[in-house]
């Protein structure tokens, strides 16, 4: 039986870099939340991603919107490819919102399961940017067996270094996410380690918490 007791790892900030000029922005109102906004995927790439494996939603609230995927696995062991160590996947997600709202990613939340034997460890990694301008750096969350549960990680935008997407322009949102499991000192010839950002009953899913503000 799969546990839904969560192992989370440390929540680590977005390490956002500054656009000058990007975008101009009033200081969040308590009504910036926009009355609607849709989100599509516009490309989906990677080895962790394969086509029609991948999908978005919009949160009911407006403030954030999902994405769950059905075959992100990364492994090593017993019955495990030479270059199943390692998975990725690259979506550009487009978020289209009334007239003179604009959004940036407040923070992340990931979910998968994670069968880790002694010795062996896996790793989550993430950054986001907008088409056209710089990327973030990448956040990473280390996770280490003898693991067998539920995995959960949280990536926070510290105040002030949240980028948001240029007022007046269409552009998309560059999401970056890899998966890779170590077998360590664990012996894989003997042992599989795995570790998901999946679901097969759609519940684990990964969130980004999106802060709307108006433009000026």
């Amino acid at each position: 039986m799969v546990r839904r007791r969560f192992v989370m790892a440390g929540v680590t900030a977005l390490l956002a870099l500054p656009v000058a000029g990007a975008t101009t922005a009033s200081a969040q109102p308590a009504d910036a939340t926009p009355p609607w906004f849709t989100v599509g995927l516009v490309t989906v790439n990677g080895s962790g991603c394969p086509a029609g494996t991948a999908s978005v939603a919009p949160a009911p609230d407006n403030t954030a919107f999902t994405v769950t995927y059905s075959n992100y696995l990364a492994q090593v062991g017993v019955g495990a490819g030479p270059t199943d160590f390692r998975k990725n996947c690259q979506i550009m997600v487009r978020v289209n919102a009334p007239q003179g709202f604009t959004y940036g990613v407040a923070s992340a939340d990931y979910r998968g399961y994670a069968h880790l034997a002694r010795g062996a460890s896996g790793r989550e990694q993430a950054n986001y940017y907008f088409q056209g301008q710089s990327q973030t750096s990448t956040v990473t969350h280390p996770f280490y067996g003898p693991m067998d549960d539920n995995w959960q990680a949280s990536d926070t935008a510290p105040i002030g270094s949240i980028v948001y997407a240029p007022c007046g322009a269409t552009r998309d949102l560059a999401v970056n996410t890899q998966l890779n499991v170590s077998a360590g000192t664990s012996n894989p010839a003997a042992t599989t380690s795995f570790m998901t950002m999946d679901s097969t009953d759609g519940s684990l899913t990964t969130v980004y918490h999106l802060d709307w503000q108006r433009c000026t």
